[in-house]
């Protein structure tokens, strides 16, 4: 028992020190992003990006104001550093930028690109109604209220906030060239330039008071589910001249490489929804053109205090029909405006006393989650896994761990700032704070059944079901490596 106990510890030593030098991923082959999990267990958990987003997932938000950036217009004595990173092409950006009219103030770091190829092109992350754009533009900052740089705040929920811009191929771009001219310098991995300041906000659409508003995480590994996306609406355009130096010129391999590699086509794939819904900004569109769409967080609160003291036999009874696959928007506005009163009224204080340290059963969404501003700690969460992981010795149940540990928070977290939707699965992990009783077994029996004919109905095969809310159903084939913040791009 001993024995087994120091290899457990010494295969977490060695996928640490793994970590410290990165784990090699690439956007296709044996390394692509279909096995990124393997090494990068939140690449398949939830709340994920890229996402196609599309029109019913919509739901206009009128409190959405124009996000102002601050301090973009750098002089041209202020240097930034271009580089290859052998995944994209990065800029670097001074701190004093700023984007203002967010939760937290949030400093830049950061932008890089994503792209398709010569001859395809279309490298868009994001897909709006299903049409992917030539390119995409991130600009990347992070929550300097809270944290002191992007390496600490990179995988906190509340961490980072990530702007996306689409480009389409069109007429000549001069902002862009301020940098692009550059490429010729940065043809190869790990090499760098020094490009001239200029005005970050010329890369920037026009209008910047329609945009689509998500949670969601690094398209690029570790994918950290960290990121506030706000992905302008309207797109910019690149010459077809422009376009083609971003997609023939560089390469993913070092210069001393025998075999050179074309740096291309560098975009992640859509992935699952999890529930999640999409603010939008302006009025248009399916679903966009009456009263405001998104249920308040106060009345999300209420729904969630109801589940976790409301009589299960009501809720068995009237409510349960409305949890079935396609019901979701019944179940937010089903419920009866007397019973939730009277259940929140009842429960105030036993929603602001949570606490998973205090409390003994099994309600590891609770806490300081209950409270929208409020935002977890994945080192913490990190810490408990590997707890856990020890006292088992099962190396191969990270994923699973992480699944149990960290997305009920991300789910419960998002559906209380009204950015998702209640799923099935996640009143079932409501429910779990409560006593076991006939009714309560009762009411799970009915939501697992209730799961069983949604999940036949959405995923059709073995591997559609990998992608599922809670990310790959089975444990990885080797030790996973938990990256350093330095290792992504997003």
């Amino acid at each position: 028992m001993r024995l087994l106990s120091f290899s457990s510890i010494a295969l977490l030593q060695l996928s640490f020190i793994t970590a410290l030098h990165g784990t090699k991923w690439t956007y296709a082959g044996p390394e692509g992003q279909d096995h990124w999990d393997e090494n990068y267990p939140y690449c398949g958990g939830a709340f994920q990006s890229p996402i196609n987003i599309k029109s019913e997932l919509m739901r206009f938000d009128p409190t959405l104001r124009p996000i102002n950036v601050r301090n973009y217009n750098l002089s041209p004595n202020e240097q930034l550093t271009f580089g290859n990173n052998g995944h994209s092409v990065q800029l670097s950006l001074p701190s004093k930028m700023y984007i203002s009219g967010l939760p937290h103030y949030y400093s830049a770091a950061q932008l890089h690109f994503h792209w398709g190829s010569s001859s395809k092109p279309m490298g868009s992350e994001h897909l709006v109604n299903n049409k992917q754009y030539a390119a995409e533009m991130h600009i990347v900052h992070y929550n300097s209220d809270k944290y002191p740089n992007i390496s600490m705040a990179v995988d906190k929920s509340d961490g980072l906030a990530v702007l996306g811009v689409l480009i389409e191929v069109g007429e000549f771009n001069p902002a862009f060239e301020q940098f692009l001219k550059f490429l010729n310098g940065i043809k190869y991995r790990d090499q760098k330039v020094q490009v001239p300041g200029f005005n970050i906000r010329s890369l920037l659409p026009t209008q910047l008071n329609e945009y689509y508003r998500y949670d969601g995480s690094l398209t690029t590994p570790p994918c950290y589910p960290s990121v506030l996306w706000t992905v302008f609406r309207n797109p910019v355009t690149l010459s077809h001249e422009q376009y083609m130096a971003l997609a023939t010129t560089l390469f993913s391999s070092h210069a001393q490489d025998s075999v050179s590699v074309i740096l291309n086509s560098n975009y992640r794939k859509p992935q699952p929804m999890d529930s999640r819904i999409v603010l939008v900004s302006f009025k248009e569109g399916k679903g966009l053109h009456s009263t405001p769409t998104v249920t308040s967080p106060m009345r999300r609160k209420q729904i969630v205090q109801q589940l976790l003291v409301g009589d299960l036999a009501d809720l068995a009874d009237e409510w349960l029909h409305q949890l079935l696959p396609g019901g979701s928007q019944k179940f937010h506005h089903g419920w009866k405006k007397d019973d939730i009163h009277d259940t929140a009224v009842r429960s105030k204080q036993h929603m602001l006393n949570w606490s998973p340290v205090k409390k003994s059963h099994n309600v590891p969404y609770a806490g300081k989650l209950g409270l929208a501003k409020e935002a977890m700690c994945y080192v913490c969460i990190e810490e408990k896994v590997l707890a856990r992981l020890i006292q088992s010795h099962a190396e191969t149940r990270l994923v699973q761990t992480l699944k149990d540990t960290v997305y009920p928070q991300l789910c419960l977290r998002s559906y209380l700032e009204s950015k998702s939707d209640l799923s099935l699965l996640m009143v079932r992990h409501i429910l779990k704070g409560r006593p076991p009783t006939d009714e309560a077994n009762e009411l799970d029996l009915s939501l697992r059944k209730a799961l069983k004919t949604q999940k036949q109905k959405a995923f059709g095969t073995a591997k559609e079901r990998k992608n599922s809310f809670f990310g790959p159903a089975v444990g990885p084939k080797r030790p996973h490596s938990w990256v350093l913040p330095m290792e992504w791009e997003d």
